[in-house]
């Protein structure tokens, strides 16, 4: 299965979130699953794809061009997929996941699985999707 979590590229203002995304990528390579992600070697996010690699998973990363420039990607994924901006790369990750997962983040994580429940009620992504309440988040 291809599980999409929508985080942070930002540490998060809680040093548990780390840990937590950390094992969370953990637990999707134990049990053979693939991430998809957003790319970024930084925050939540490079704690997530860490998690994953460290175990021997399957990780994509789907990267706007812009980031590419500002050098953010995490460099040691299975498959970096680039795409030219925000927009493609919310379709591109919605296309190749199974399952949402909303972990803590921001604005743009709000923004991406408001989406997916958007579609999902629509019925034009009829695939699960979870916000993970971490410690009360």
């Amino acid at each position: 299965m291809n599980i999409t979590v929508y985080l942070g590229a930002n540490p998060g203002n809680r040093p548990e979130y780390a840990r937590y995304a950390y094992e969370l990528g953990q637990w999707v390579a134990v049990h053979g699953h693939t991430l998809v992600y957003g790319g970024s070697r930084t925050g939540l996010m490079g704690e997530l794809a860490d998690g994953a690699l460290g175990q021997g998973g399957r990780v994509v990363g789907v990267e706007p061009r812009f980031f590419m420039e500002k050098e953010l990607q995490h460099e040691g994924l299975s498959e970096l997929i680039v795409t030219e901006n925000m927009t493609d790369r919310k379709k591109k990750m919605l296309e190749l996941g199974d399952l949402f997962l909303a972990f803590p983040g921001g604005i743009g994580t709000l923004e991406e699985i408001s989406e997916v429940m958007s579609l999902n009620k629509l019925d034009m992504v009829p695939k699960p999707f979870a916000f993970l309440d971490y410690e009360s988040y």
